[in-house]
């Protein structure tokens, strides 16, 4: 009961401003790690994973752990973009996997329900990819996160 809740408050936390985010139980590599091998498992489009704490390091500068995982599936998200192509500013789908101030790792993501109200995304177009796409990608940062 205890974890529901935290997962729920976790989630609340970012719903105003169209994310969700999830703690995680393991680093940000550990965590970047398992997400990377989901997305392969499950066959999606793995496009980059920028170490953004390396690019700032290359520029002389400290961050903490971060990295921003780029993936996506053609198949969903054409479909979409065909009907609101505004879309391709949020889409391929991005996860970012930090460290924050409290020294824990989060997975933060766009929902694709602030995603749709965003990009005004017409009802008739693709019938029940958000709801499909919302679960998929809250699977993936559990998964990521190591929450059941």
């Amino acid at each position: 009961m205890r974890k529901v809740l935290l997962i729920c408050l976790a989630a609340a936390l970012f719903a105003g401003n169209g994310m969700i985010a999830y703690k995680s139980r393991y680093n940000v590599d550990e965590t970047t790690k398992r997400l990377v091998a989901m997305l392969r498992e499950k066959g999606v489009t793995l496009f980059k994973v920028v170490d953004h704490s390396d690019g700032a390091h290359s520029a002389g500068m400290q961050m903490k752990p971060m990295k921003l995982v780029i993936f996506g599936n053609p198949k969903m998200g054409t479909p979409l973009m065909q009907c609101a192509p505004t879309l391709g500013l949020d889409l391929p789908q991005k996860m970012l996997i930090y460290e924050n101030n409290a020294s824990e790792t989060v997975v933060v993501y766009n929902s694709p329900k602030y995603l749709f109200w965003r990009h005004d995304v017409p009802e008739t177009c693709a019938p029940g990819i958000q709801k499909k796409m919302g679960a998929v990608l809250q699977r993936f940062a559990k998964y990521a996160a190591g929450i059941r």
